[in-house]
């Protein structure tokens, strides 16, 4: 059905100063996420020229340093001690071994390097061990992130003082939906948890899961819900479910439409023009000329290697032939650092004669 452009009103023409708001309402971002395609992704665009390079990609690594036996009950995930899906539980791996795959992942081209450890939230105990990964990873000139479950305003802490650039904590969907894929917490108890590592100085990764047999009210929801946070996430990722054995998910999920996809990548581009946003899991199950399309309507960053927690991944040799394809290539250094907070024109080959993403007229 199609939206009429007129109901954005005057606020749509926002869009052409490419200023943040926290402010967004589902209605406008319902209204955005109509628009004919064409639209769509050159606002996005050039929304995206503004602040990132375009031609440039993030490439980030994840390696799971504890898998398996997790007591949360998430309908997704394979490593919940609830579900049957044959996911094995672990200890912790030892630092060494965490950064000697951190420096295999640089080799590889990775800027940013991702650990993330099957947990409710993480005990005090093992707060050393993950402290000693993070300043180890970090000194070999990589940034850090970490996904440990929720946390305690301490433990944001000592984070914080072992040089943590990021905490990965995704909002998964909207907080009507929530409930049919969670029980064992809250979104509150997510956003809690986001409000701390904010508070305590830490980047934000947050994002999503789509796929789930949620609506796409519910995706555009989810997006709104990042979007309105007092700071928008640095990283937004969003994930295509994969089909896993033995989860709850798997019978209610339903396959999502591509061009829909490309529409969600675009609108998180236009509601957080500055923030990072990552095709993350599912990617291996998506074409070249999909991903081509979320690279135009704003995705700038990707995981390579090919395991990501305990699901598929394309091959770095795929993921740079693509690159190669498109006449675009991997970041040499975090984008973050070439965000420009004063000018909208930036850096590198987004030129002061970048076209102003154009003001939608009624029809």
């Amino acid at each position: 059905m199609s939206v009429p452009r007129q109901a954005m009103g005057d606020r749509l023409s926002l869009l052409g100063t490419g200023d943040l708001r926290t402010d967004w309402t589902q209605e406008e971002a319902a209204a955005i996420h109509a628009l004919p395609l064409p639209d769509l992704i050159f606002i996005a665009q050039c929304l995206h020229r503004r602040y990132f390079d375009p031609t440039e990609v993030e490439t980030a690594s994840l390696l799971s340093v504890k898998t398996g036996g997790c007591p949360e009950d998430c309908g997704y995930c394979s490593q919940s001690a609830h579900h049957k899906t044959g996911v094995k539980a672990t200890k912790l791996m030892a630092v060494d071994q965490v950064i000697e795959e951190a420096r295999r992942a640089k080799a590889g081209g990775a800027t940013r390097f991702c650990m993330g450890a099957a947990w409710r939230g993480p005990k005090d105990r093992d707060m050393g061990q993950v402290c000693a990964m993070i300043e180890g990873v970090s000194a070999l000139g990589m940034e850090t992130c970490v996904t440990l479950g929720m946390l305690t305003e301490p433990q944001v802490e000592r984070l914080g003082e072992a040089g943590l650039d990021y905490y990965n904590h995704n909002i998964d969907t909207s907080r009507a939906y929530y409930p049919e894929i969670a029980t064992t917490r809250s979104m509150d108890d997510r956003l809690e948890t986001l409000a701390l590592v904010r508070a305590g100085g830490i980047k934000v990764c947050s994002g999503g899961i789509v796929g789930m047999g949620e609506t796409m009210e519910d995706r555009i929801a989810m997006l709104v819900i990042l979007a309105t946070l007092e700071q928008h996430p640095e990283s937004v990722p969003i994930n295509v479910w994969n089909e896993i054995k033995g989860t709850p998910v798997m019978e209610k999920s339903r396959p999502v439409e591509p061009i829909a996809f490309v529409r969600l990548v675009a609108l998180a581009r236009i509601l957080m023009p500055k923030s990072v946003v990552r095709l993350s899991a599912g990617r291996h199950a998506m074409s070249d000329e999909l991903q081509a399309l979320c690279f135009l309507a704003g995705a700038n960053s990707i995981f390579t290697g090919d395991v990501l927690l305990t699901t598929g991944n394309p091959g770095r040799g795929k993921d740079f032939s693509l690159l190669e394809k498109l006449g675009m290539r991997a970041a040499l250094r975090p984008v973050h650092e070439d965000v420009c907070d004063d000018s909208p024109a930036g850096v590198g080959l987004r030129p002061q004669s970048a076209p102003p993403a154009p003001t939608v007229e009624a029809q």
